[in-house]
Protein backbone atom coordinates (compact mmCIF):
# COMPACT_ATOMS: atom_id res chain seq x y z
CA UNK A 1 0.00 0.00 0.00
CA UNK A 2 1.35 3.90 -1.52
CA UNK A 3 2.31 5.83 1.56
CA UNK A 4 0.93 9.03 -0.76
CA UNK A 5 1.32 10.65 -3.59
CA UNK A 6 3.35 13.11 -4.26
CA UNK A 7 4.04 15.71 -7.45
CA UNK A 8 7.32 16.27 -8.73
CA UNK A 9 7.71 19.12 -11.57
CA UNK A 10 11.05 19.81 -13.13
CA UNK A 11 12.19 20.43 -16.82
CA UNK A 12 15.37 18.59 -16.16
CA UNK A 13 14.44 15.16 -17.50
CA UNK A 14 17.35 13.18 -15.43
CA UNK A 15 17.33 14.52 -11.80
CA UNK A 16 13.47 14.40 -12.11
CA UNK A 17 13.30 10.84 -13.42
CA UNK A 18 16.41 10.15 -10.74
CA UNK A 19 14.40 11.84 -7.97
CA UNK A 20 10.64 10.60 -8.16
CA UNK A 21 12.89 6.62 -8.15
CA UNK A 22 14.57 8.06 -4.87
CA UNK A 23 10.92 8.56 -4.09
CA UNK A 24 8.83 5.91 -5.26
CA UNK A 25 11.22 3.66 -3.38
CA UNK A 26 10.34 4.81 -0.36
CA UNK A 27 7.14 3.82 -0.60
CA UNK A 28 5.08 7.37 -2.39
CA UNK A 29 3.33 7.36 -5.71
CA UNK A 30 5.02 10.02 -7.64
CA UNK A 31 3.80 12.12 -10.52
CA UNK A 32 6.17 13.55 -12.96
CA UNK A 33 5.56 17.33 -14.82
CA UNK A 34 8.52 19.52 -17.16
CA UNK A 35 6.54 22.46 -16.56
CA UNK A 36 4.82 24.12 -14.54
CA UNK A 37 1.03 24.32 -16.29
CA UNK A 38 1.38 20.21 -16.60
CA UNK A 39 1.87 20.27 -12.83
CA UNK A 40 -0.78 22.13 -12.07
CA UNK A 41 -2.84 20.14 -14.05
CA UNK A 42 -2.00 17.00 -12.50
CA UNK A 43 -2.71 18.25 -9.30
CA UNK A 44 -6.50 19.19 -10.36
CA UNK A 45 -7.14 15.80 -11.81
CA UNK A 46 -5.07 13.93 -8.52
CA UNK A 47 -6.79 15.72 -5.38
CA UNK A 48 -5.10 13.18 -3.07
CA UNK A 49 -1.35 14.66 -3.91
CA UNK A 50 -0.52 16.04 -0.48
CA UNK A 51 3.33 17.29 -1.51
CA UNK A 52 4.80 19.10 -4.55
CA UNK A 53 8.85 19.19 -5.13
CA UNK A 54 8.91 22.04 -7.88
CA UNK A 55 11.81 23.67 -9.29
CA UNK A 56 12.21 27.42 -9.24
CA UNK A 57 13.64 27.75 -12.77
CA UNK A 58 10.60 26.50 -14.96
CA UNK A 59 10.61 27.08 -18.95
CA UNK A 60 6.90 28.84 -18.31
CA UNK A 61 6.12 29.86 -14.49
CA UNK A 62 8.65 30.95 -12.43
CA UNK A 63 8.55 28.19 -8.88
CA UNK A 64 7.67 31.13 -6.27
CA UNK A 65 4.29 31.73 -8.73
CA UNK A 66 3.90 28.15 -8.31
CA UNK A 67 4.18 28.30 -4.62
CA UNK A 68 2.14 30.85 -4.24
CA UNK A 69 -1.00 29.31 -6.98
CA UNK A 70 -0.88 25.98 -4.51
CA UNK A 71 -0.79 27.65 -1.69
CA UNK A 72 -3.82 29.40 -2.25
CA UNK A 73 -5.76 26.76 -4.48
CA UNK A 74 -5.02 23.55 -2.45
CA UNK A 75 -4.64 24.06 1.61
CA UNK A 76 -3.58 20.52 1.83
CA UNK A 77 -0.95 20.26 -0.08
CA UNK A 78 2.51 21.29 1.08
CA UNK A 79 5.62 22.25 -1.00
CA UNK A 80 9.17 22.20 -1.43
CA UNK A 81 11.24 24.30 -3.63
CA UNK A 82 14.33 22.89 -5.42
CA UNK A 83 17.06 25.57 -7.18
CA UNK A 84 20.16 25.23 -8.27
CA UNK A 85 21.69 28.31 -7.21
CA UNK A 86 20.11 28.62 -3.40
CA UNK A 87 20.39 31.94 -2.09
CA UNK A 88 19.10 33.25 1.73
CA UNK A 89 16.80 35.78 0.17
CA UNK A 90 15.47 34.00 -1.82
CA UNK A 91 14.73 31.33 0.79
CA UNK A 92 13.66 33.61 3.44
CA UNK A 93 11.22 34.80 0.30
CA UNK A 94 9.87 31.12 -0.18
CA UNK A 95 9.32 30.50 3.30
CA UNK A 96 7.27 33.67 3.56
CA UNK A 97 5.10 32.47 0.76
CA UNK A 98 4.12 29.15 2.66
CA UNK A 99 6.64 26.61 1.46
CA UNK A 100 7.66 23.94 3.60
CA UNK A 101 11.50 23.84 2.51
CA UNK A 102 13.49 25.50 -0.41
CA UNK A 103 16.75 22.65 -0.80
CA UNK A 104 19.34 23.05 -3.24
CA UNK A 105 20.05 20.26 -5.85
CA UNK A 106 22.52 18.04 -5.24
CA UNK A 107 21.41 17.77 -1.53
CA UNK A 108 22.23 14.39 0.20
CA UNK A 109 19.69 11.70 -1.14
CA UNK A 110 19.04 11.12 3.07
CA UNK A 111 18.63 14.57 3.79
CA UNK A 112 15.80 15.19 1.13
CA UNK A 113 13.80 12.12 2.42
CA UNK A 114 13.96 13.00 6.24
CA UNK A 115 12.69 16.78 4.63
CA UNK A 116 10.05 14.98 2.40
CA UNK A 117 8.93 12.66 5.38
CA UNK A 118 8.78 15.70 7.72
CA UNK A 119 6.58 17.63 4.95
CA UNK A 120 4.41 15.08 4.62
CA UNK A 121 3.44 14.27 8.01
CA UNK A 122 2.67 18.11 8.08
CA UNK A 123 0.45 17.63 5.28
CA UNK A 124 -1.42 14.72 6.92
CA UNK A 125 -2.31 16.63 10.01
CA UNK A 126 -3.67 19.58 7.85
CA UNK A 127 -5.40 17.30 6.13
CA UNK A 128 -6.73 15.71 9.18
CA UNK A 129 -7.45 19.70 10.43
CA UNK A 130 -9.59 20.69 7.54
CA UNK A 131 -11.64 16.69 8.08
CA UNK A 132 -12.25 18.34 11.54
CA UNK A 133 -13.08 21.58 10.67
CA UNK A 134 -15.20 20.83 8.23
CA UNK A 135 -17.48 18.01 10.28
CA UNK A 136 -17.72 20.57 12.86
CA UNK A 137 -18.68 23.67 10.33
CA UNK A 138 -21.21 20.34 9.12
CA UNK A 139 -22.73 19.64 12.57
CA UNK A 140 -23.45 23.48 12.95
CA UNK A 141 -24.63 24.20 9.61
CA UNK A 142 -28.31 25.11 8.64
CA UNK A 143 -28.21 21.56 7.45
CA UNK A 144 -28.38 20.05 10.75
CA UNK A 145 -31.46 21.68 11.29
CA UNK A 146 -34.27 18.82 10.59
CA UNK A 147 -37.63 20.43 8.75
CA UNK A 148 -39.76 20.42 5.65
CA UNK A 149 -42.16 22.34 6.68
CA UNK A 150 -42.94 25.74 6.03
CA UNK A 151 -42.63 27.68 9.02
CA UNK A 152 -39.19 26.23 9.29
CA UNK A 153 -38.14 26.62 6.14
CA UNK A 154 -39.19 30.28 5.30
CA UNK A 155 -37.39 30.81 9.41
CA UNK A 156 -34.37 29.29 7.77
CA UNK A 157 -34.28 31.37 4.30
CA UNK A 158 -34.81 34.55 5.98
CA UNK A 159 -31.85 33.84 8.74
CA UNK A 160 -29.26 32.87 6.31
CA UNK A 161 -30.03 36.14 4.64
CA UNK A 162 -28.51 37.78 7.92
CA UNK A 163 -26.55 35.16 9.37
CA UNK A 164 -23.39 36.97 6.96
CA UNK A 165 -23.60 40.27 8.04
CA UNK A 166 -22.63 41.76 11.85
CA UNK A 167 -25.88 42.36 12.86
CA UNK A 168 -26.95 41.83 16.12
CA UNK A 169 -30.27 39.21 16.45
CA UNK A 170 -32.64 38.72 19.01
CA UNK A 171 -34.29 34.75 18.57
CA UNK A 172 -37.06 33.96 20.48
CA UNK A 173 -38.89 31.08 20.74
CA UNK A 174 -40.57 28.44 23.84
CA UNK A 175 -37.84 26.46 25.40
CA UNK A 176 -36.83 22.88 23.32
CA UNK A 177 -36.93 24.66 19.75
CA UNK A 178 -33.53 24.59 18.88
CA UNK A 179 -32.61 28.33 19.82
CA UNK A 180 -28.79 27.72 20.50
CA UNK A 181 -28.56 25.30 17.56
CA UNK A 182 -29.99 27.77 15.33
CA UNK A 183 -27.08 30.48 16.96
CA UNK A 184 -24.76 28.13 16.03
CA UNK A 185 -25.65 27.59 12.30
CA UNK A 186 -25.92 31.24 12.30
CA UNK A 187 -21.91 31.65 13.26
CA UNK A 188 -21.07 29.52 10.85
CA UNK A 189 -22.49 30.46 8.30
CA UNK A 190 -20.73 34.06 9.19
CA UNK A 191 -17.29 35.53 8.58
CA UNK A 192 -16.20 34.41 12.13
CA UNK A 193 -17.19 30.91 11.61
CA UNK A 194 -13.14 30.66 12.48
CA UNK A 195 -13.04 32.46 15.24
CA UNK A 196 -15.00 31.39 19.01
CA UNK A 197 -18.25 30.75 19.27
CA UNK A 198 -19.17 31.45 23.23
CA UNK A 199 -22.13 30.82 24.88
CA UNK A 200 -23.71 31.57 28.14
CA UNK A 201 -26.98 30.78 30.04
CA UNK A 202 -28.23 34.38 31.73
CA UNK A 203 -30.91 32.48 33.95
CA UNK A 204 -27.88 30.26 35.47
CA UNK A 205 -26.06 32.82 37.23
CA UNK A 206 -26.93 34.77 40.61
CA UNK A 207 -26.40 38.51 39.29
CA UNK A 208 -22.74 39.09 40.66
CA UNK A 209 -21.53 35.71 39.16
CA UNK A 210 -23.54 36.65 35.58
CA UNK A 211 -21.29 40.08 36.17
CA UNK A 212 -18.01 38.28 36.70
CA UNK A 213 -18.77 35.71 33.70
CA UNK A 214 -19.96 37.99 31.50
CA UNK A 215 -17.76 40.89 31.70
CA UNK A 216 -14.45 39.37 33.68
CA UNK A 217 -12.71 40.83 36.75
CA UNK A 218 -9.66 42.38 38.78
CA UNK A 219 -8.00 40.35 41.11
CA UNK A 220 -8.94 42.05 44.87
CA UNK A 221 -11.91 43.19 43.33
CA UNK A 222 -14.40 40.88 45.70
CA UNK A 223 -14.21 38.10 47.74
CA UNK A 224 -12.59 35.58 46.14
CA UNK A 225 -11.34 37.11 43.02
CA UNK A 226 -7.88 35.87 43.60
CA UNK A 227 -6.94 36.25 40.22
CA UNK A 228 -7.35 38.35 37.06
CA UNK A 229 -10.29 36.44 35.01
CA UNK A 230 -11.11 37.40 31.24
CA UNK A 231 -14.89 37.99 30.38
CA UNK A 232 -16.77 36.35 27.73
CA UNK A 233 -16.90 38.97 26.09
CA UNK A 234 -13.15 38.40 25.97
CA UNK A 235 -13.32 35.12 24.85
CA UNK A 236 -15.06 36.07 22.38
CA UNK A 237 -13.61 38.70 20.77
CA UNK A 238 -13.49 38.18 17.03
CA UNK A 239 -16.43 35.88 17.02
CA UNK A 240 -20.16 35.45 18.37
CA UNK A 241 -20.94 35.67 21.32
CA UNK A 242 -24.78 33.87 22.74
CA UNK A 243 -26.93 35.18 25.31
CA UNK A 244 -29.61 32.68 26.15
CA UNK A 245 -32.46 33.51 28.06
CA UNK A 246 -31.41 37.00 27.94
CA UNK A 247 -34.68 38.03 29.39
CA UNK A 248 -33.58 37.00 32.80
CA UNK A 249 -30.63 39.07 33.00
CA UNK A 250 -30.58 41.74 36.00
CA UNK A 251 -31.85 45.51 34.68
CA UNK A 252 -28.09 46.62 36.30
CA UNK A 253 -26.38 44.43 33.82
CA UNK A 254 -28.73 44.81 30.93
CA UNK A 255 -27.36 48.58 31.30
CA UNK A 256 -23.77 47.40 30.83
CA UNK A 257 -24.63 45.22 28.21
CA UNK A 258 -26.70 47.93 25.96
CA UNK A 259 -22.87 49.90 26.59
CA UNK A 260 -21.28 47.22 24.87
CA UNK A 261 -23.37 46.62 22.18
CA UNK A 262 -23.40 50.52 21.38
CA UNK A 263 -19.47 51.20 21.78
CA UNK A 264 -18.10 47.57 21.78
CA UNK A 265 -15.82 48.70 25.21
CA UNK A 266 -15.86 47.58 28.74
CA UNK A 267 -14.68 47.07 32.04
CA UNK A 268 -14.02 44.30 34.10
CA UNK A 269 -14.85 44.58 37.61
CA UNK A 270 -12.77 46.66 39.53
CA UNK A 271 -11.31 47.84 36.75
CA UNK A 272 -10.69 50.89 35.50
CA UNK A 273 -9.17 50.37 31.98
CA UNK A 274 -11.83 49.96 29.45
CA UNK A 275 -11.90 47.16 26.76
CA UNK A 276 -12.01 47.27 23.25
CA UNK A 277 -14.02 44.14 21.80
CA UNK A 278 -15.22 42.98 18.37
CA UNK A 279 -18.14 40.20 19.27
CA UNK A 280 -21.21 39.97 17.33
CA UNK A 281 -24.27 39.24 20.06
CA UNK A 282 -26.74 36.76 19.01
CA UNK A 283 -29.42 36.38 22.31
CA UNK A 284 -32.48 34.25 22.70
CA UNK A 285 -35.28 34.09 25.19
CA UNK A 286 -38.49 32.19 25.98
CA UNK A 287 -40.51 35.20 26.51
CA UNK A 288 -41.84 38.12 24.81
CA UNK A 289 -39.48 40.93 25.17
CA UNK A 290 -41.38 43.68 23.58
CA UNK A 291 -44.49 42.77 25.94
CA UNK A 292 -41.54 42.44 29.15
CA UNK A 293 -40.17 45.74 27.56
CA UNK A 294 -43.11 48.07 27.64
CA UNK A 295 -44.38 46.50 31.16
CA UNK A 296 -40.70 47.97 32.21
CA UNK A 297 -39.30 44.18 32.88
CA UNK A 298 -36.76 44.53 30.43
CA UNK A 299 -34.93 47.75 29.49
CA UNK A 300 -36.78 49.58 26.34
CA UNK A 301 -33.56 50.51 24.44
CA UNK A 302 -31.41 47.08 25.04
CA UNK A 303 -34.58 45.41 23.50
CA UNK A 304 -33.96 47.55 20.17
CA UNK A 305 -30.27 47.12 20.20
CA UNK A 306 -30.94 43.40 20.35
CA UNK A 307 -33.97 42.88 17.90
CA UNK A 308 -31.93 44.52 14.82
CA UNK A 309 -32.83 40.84 13.32
CA UNK A 310 -35.43 39.38 15.47
CA UNK A 311 -37.35 36.02 14.60
CA UNK A 312 -39.68 33.26 16.30
CA UNK A 313 -38.95 30.02 16.41
CA UNK A 314 -42.13 27.25 15.65
CA UNK A 315 -43.15 25.40 18.42
CA UNK A 316 -42.70 22.00 17.10
CA UNK A 317 -47.02 21.15 18.03
CA UNK A 318 -47.12 23.96 15.13
CA UNK A 319 -45.02 22.11 12.70
CA UNK A 320 -45.93 18.51 13.38
CA UNK A 321 -45.33 17.38 9.69
CA UNK A 322 -41.85 17.54 10.56
CA UNK A 323 -42.03 14.67 13.71
CA UNK A 324 -41.44 11.82 11.11
CA UNK A 325 -38.20 13.50 9.87
CA UNK A 326 -37.26 14.43 13.41
CA UNK A 327 -37.80 10.66 14.30
CA UNK A 328 -35.80 8.92 11.71
CA UNK A 329 -33.08 11.41 12.30
CA UNK A 330 -32.80 10.65 16.32
CA UNK A 331 -33.13 6.97 15.38
CA UNK A 332 -30.31 7.32 13.00
CA UNK A 333 -28.60 9.11 16.34
CA UNK A 334 -29.20 6.93 19.21
CA UNK A 335 -28.82 3.51 16.99
CA UNK A 336 -25.63 4.32 15.99
CA UNK A 337 -24.43 5.58 19.69
CA UNK A 338 -25.78 2.14 21.73
CA UNK A 339 -24.87 0.31 18.46
CA UNK A 340 -28.21 -1.60 17.68
CA UNK A 341 -29.69 -1.92 14.19
CA UNK A 342 -33.44 -0.30 14.48
CA UNK A 343 -35.15 -0.49 11.34
CA UNK A 344 -37.98 1.99 12.19
CA UNK A 345 -41.32 2.84 14.38
CA UNK A 346 -44.48 1.22 13.89
CA UNK A 347 -47.16 3.41 12.59
CA UNK A 348 -49.09 3.40 16.26
CA UNK A 349 -46.45 4.92 17.51
CA UNK A 350 -46.03 7.46 15.14
CA UNK A 351 -49.56 8.55 15.68
CA UNK A 352 -49.15 8.72 19.17
CA UNK A 353 -46.32 10.90 18.42
CA UNK A 354 -48.79 13.28 15.75
CA UNK A 355 -51.12 13.14 18.48
CA UNK A 356 -49.18 14.45 21.40
CA UNK A 357 -49.21 18.30 21.87
CA UNK A 358 -45.64 18.74 22.79
CA UNK A 359 -44.51 20.83 25.58
CA UNK A 360 -41.35 20.26 25.56
CA UNK A 361 -40.96 20.58 21.80
CA UNK A 362 -38.04 19.32 19.94
CA UNK A 363 -36.04 18.46 22.65
CA UNK A 364 -38.69 16.39 24.44
CA UNK A 365 -39.08 14.32 20.96
CA UNK A 366 -35.32 13.84 21.19
CA UNK A 367 -35.25 12.92 24.58
CA UNK A 368 -38.13 10.49 24.28
CA UNK A 369 -37.01 8.62 20.97
CA UNK A 370 -33.35 8.33 22.80
CA UNK A 371 -35.76 6.43 26.03
CA UNK A 372 -37.09 4.68 23.33
CA UNK A 373 -34.04 3.06 21.36
CA UNK A 374 -32.20 2.63 24.99
CA UNK A 375 -35.33 0.55 26.01
CA UNK A 376 -35.74 -1.09 22.96
CA UNK A 377 -35.10 -4.89 22.22
CA UNK A 378 -36.36 -5.18 18.82
CA UNK A 379 -34.92 -3.63 15.04
CA UNK A 380 -38.68 -1.79 15.24
CA UNK A 381 -39.59 0.94 17.95
CA UNK A 382 -42.97 0.15 19.42
CA UNK A 383 -45.20 2.44 21.31
CA UNK A 384 -44.58 0.76 24.44
CA UNK A 385 -41.93 2.55 24.59
CA UNK A 386 -43.62 5.48 24.90
CA UNK A 387 -44.20 7.34 28.37
CA UNK A 388 -47.39 6.84 29.69
CA UNK A 389 -48.41 10.81 28.90
CA UNK A 390 -48.04 10.28 25.23
CA UNK A 391 -49.73 6.84 25.40
CA UNK A 392 -52.68 8.19 26.87
CA UNK A 393 -52.67 11.88 26.79
CA UNK A 394 -56.53 12.00 27.76
CA UNK A 395 -56.74 9.28 30.62
CA UNK A 396 -53.50 10.77 31.93
CA UNK A 397 -55.68 14.36 31.77
CA UNK A 398 -58.73 13.29 33.90
CA UNK A 399 -59.53 15.48 36.77
CA UNK A 400 -60.65 15.89 39.64
CA UNK A 401 -64.08 15.26 38.01
CA UNK A 402 -63.07 11.48 37.08
CA UNK A 403 -64.83 8.92 38.79
CA UNK A 404 -63.28 6.26 40.82
CA UNK A 405 -63.02 3.58 37.46
CA UNK A 406 -61.42 5.93 35.52
CA UNK A 407 -58.66 6.65 38.01
CA UNK A 408 -58.42 3.15 38.91
CA UNK A 409 -58.34 2.49 34.95
CA UNK A 410 -55.36 5.23 34.53
CA UNK A 411 -53.66 3.60 37.60
CA UNK A 412 -53.37 0.29 36.14
CA UNK A 413 -52.13 1.40 32.99
CA UNK A 414 -49.77 3.75 33.94
CA UNK A 415 -48.36 0.91 35.85
CA UNK A 416 -48.45 -1.76 32.79
CA UNK A 417 -46.30 0.93 31.32
CA UNK A 418 -43.83 1.65 34.12
CA UNK A 419 -43.04 -2.39 34.19
CA UNK A 420 -43.35 -2.57 30.40
CA UNK A 421 -46.28 -5.22 30.20
CA UNK A 422 -45.38 -7.62 33.27
CA UNK A 423 -48.16 -8.58 34.36
CA UNK A 424 -47.14 -10.29 38.08
CA UNK A 425 -44.75 -7.18 38.41
CA UNK A 426 -47.70 -4.63 37.65
CA UNK A 427 -49.91 -6.93 40.20
CA UNK A 428 -47.38 -6.48 43.06
CA UNK A 429 -46.90 -2.80 42.39
CA UNK A 430 -50.47 -2.77 42.78
CA UNK A 431 -50.66 -4.70 45.59
CA UNK A 432 -53.35 -7.33 43.74
CA UNK A 433 -53.30 -10.52 42.72
CA UNK A 434 -52.33 -11.72 39.14
CA UNK A 435 -55.91 -12.93 38.58
CA UNK A 436 -57.51 -10.11 40.10
CA UNK A 437 -55.31 -8.24 37.90
CA UNK A 438 -56.78 -9.93 34.71
CA UNK A 439 -60.13 -9.43 35.59
CA UNK A 440 -59.70 -5.86 36.11
CA UNK A 441 -57.87 -5.67 32.48
CA UNK A 442 -60.94 -7.33 30.76
CA UNK A 443 -63.48 -5.09 32.72
CA UNK A 444 -62.14 -2.45 31.53
CA UNK A 445 -61.23 -3.51 28.08
CA UNK A 446 -58.01 -3.54 28.17
CA UNK A 447 -56.56 -7.49 26.92
CA UNK A 448 -55.86 -5.60 23.97
CA UNK A 449 -53.73 -2.76 24.94
CA UNK A 450 -50.93 -1.58 23.73
CA UNK A 451 -48.53 -3.47 26.18
CA UNK A 452 -49.25 -7.21 24.42
CA UNK A 453 -50.23 -8.26 28.34
CA UNK A 454 -52.23 -11.20 26.57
Amino acid sequence: MRKGKILVIDDEVQLRKALSRIIELEGYEVFQAETAVKGLRILENEPEILLVICDVKLPDINGMEVLQTIRSGYPRCEVILLTAYGTIPDSVQAMKLGAFDYITKGDGDEQILVILEKAMEKARMQCRIIELENKLEARYSFDRIVGKSKSITETIDLVKKVAPTDSTILIEGETGTGKELFAQSIHTASPRRNKPFVAVNCSAFPKELLESEVFGHKRGSFTGANYDKKGLFEEANEGTLFLDEVGDMHPDLQAKLLRVIENQTFTRIGDTRPIRVNVRIIAATNRDLLKESREGNFRNDLYYRLSVFRFTLPALRDRKEDIPLLVNTFISIYAFKTKKKIEGVTDTLLEKLMAYHWPGNTRELKNIMERAVILSENPTLTQDLLPVEILFPQEDAAGQHATLEEIEKVHIIKMLAYTRGNKSKAAEKLGIGVPTLYRKLREYKLMQDPFKIE
